[in-house]
Order: structure tokens, then C-alpha cells, then sequence
């Protein structure tokens, strides 16, 4: 289905340059000389890299019909890691190169949204936030502040963030998968 610049919404697919893209933002721009034009942020969904391009207004491209199917992460298999569908119990096998970012939120048993295109399995869509365990970290020293700072904090995922002085070995933490930032304690 052929769209233009104007039909741009964050989140939506295009097909451009034979790359599948998300935009991640857009910008409409009327400079007062020259033509208007469409600055975009795209994430390209085969390789993960985040590119910005500008389009002149009102340009047609593809957009890419993306599925998104509900499955769960069964276990890591040498490089590639199992996926299984929530309804047909078909399992799919993904390379650790893909879903490289988002193996240090992986963790078994998760339910995660794999998106496709056409057979092609472009990767995975994390929820939002997920809570897990630390490995480790420095103690908390008596008399340490929730407000007075951060120390660094391996997960059993293999995730480092800063979390706060009071947060200790074993702890679950509640984690945003966006920015990878530390929001609470479970």
C-alpha cells in the first residue's frame, strides 16, 4: 500500500531503499524559501540501526506490512534462541546477532511480541518494563540516601545500570526496557 509523507505516524512501517523502517518521530518542516519537507528519525527493523532522513513533502513509499505474534522464550540454544507461539506451540529459533539489545532483558518463560514480515523474522518487541534479579553489586553502607546517588549493578541477564545505595545482591528490580534506567523495586 503506497502512502505519503502526510499519512506519517510514530510507530508506523515503511518500505524504503528495500530496508523495512519504523519511525521513531517526524517533524514537518516549511522552511520559508524552498519546498516543505518531512524530517524523520527511522529505526531499521533487520539491522536495529537508527537513522535520521528527510523527505520532501508529500513523497510516496511502501508501507510494510509488519505481524506481530504473541510468543514466549523458551531457552537459549548455542547462539540462536527458541521462541515458541502462545496458540499453535510452533517454535521459531532467532540468531543472538538480531536481538542483540534485547537479550539483557530476556529471560525464560517471558512473553514478548516477535515481529515478522512476510517468512522474515525482523526480531523482538519487549514489554515496557520487566523486573529482574541483581547479581551484583557493591553493599549499601549505612546511612546512604534513596536520593544521595548510584552505584552500578550487574543483572543475572548480564544488563549493567545505576541503580540507587540501598538497592543490594538479590534484590528484583523493575527495569525500563526503553532506556534500560532503573524505575522501583519490585
Amino acid at each position: 500500500m503506497a502512502i505519503s509523507t502526510a499519512d506519517f505516524k510514530n510507530g508506523l512501517t515503511i518500505e524504503v531503499d528495500g530496508a523495512i523502517w519504523r519511525i521513531l518521530s517526524f517533524q514537518h518542516v516549511k522552511p520559508g524559501k524552498g519546498g516543505a519537507f518531512v524530517r524523520s528519525k527511522l529505526k531499521n527493523l533487520r539491522t536495529g540501526a537508527v537513522q535520521e532522513k528527510t523527505f520532501r513533502s508529500g513523497a510516496k513509499m511502501e508501507q510494510a506490512q509488519i505481524d506481530t505474534r504473541k510468543m514466549q522464550y523458551l531457552y537459549a540454544d548455542g547462539d540462536m534462541h527458541v521462541f515458541m507461539d502462545m496458540d499453535t506451540y510452533e517454535q521459531i529459533s532467532i540468531p543472538s546477532e538480531q536481538i542483540k539489545s534485547e537479550l539483557n532483558y530476556l529471560q525464560e518463560n517471558m512473553e514478548v511480541n516477535v515481529i515478522q514480515y512476510g517468512n522474515e523474522t525482523l526480531g523482538v518487541e519487549l514489554p515496557n518494563t520487566v523486573t529482574l534479579e541483581v547479581a551484583s553489586t557493591e553493599p549499601g553502607i549505612k546511612g546512604d540516601t534513596a536520593s544521595g546517588g548510584s552505584k552500578p549493578a550487574t543483572m543475572t541477564t548480564g544488563l549493567t545500570l545505576q541503580v540507587p545505595f540501598f538497592v543490594n545482591q538479590g534484590d528484583k528490580l523493575v527495569i525500563n526496557t526503553t532506556d534500560g534506567t532503573y524505575i522501583s523495586r519490585a
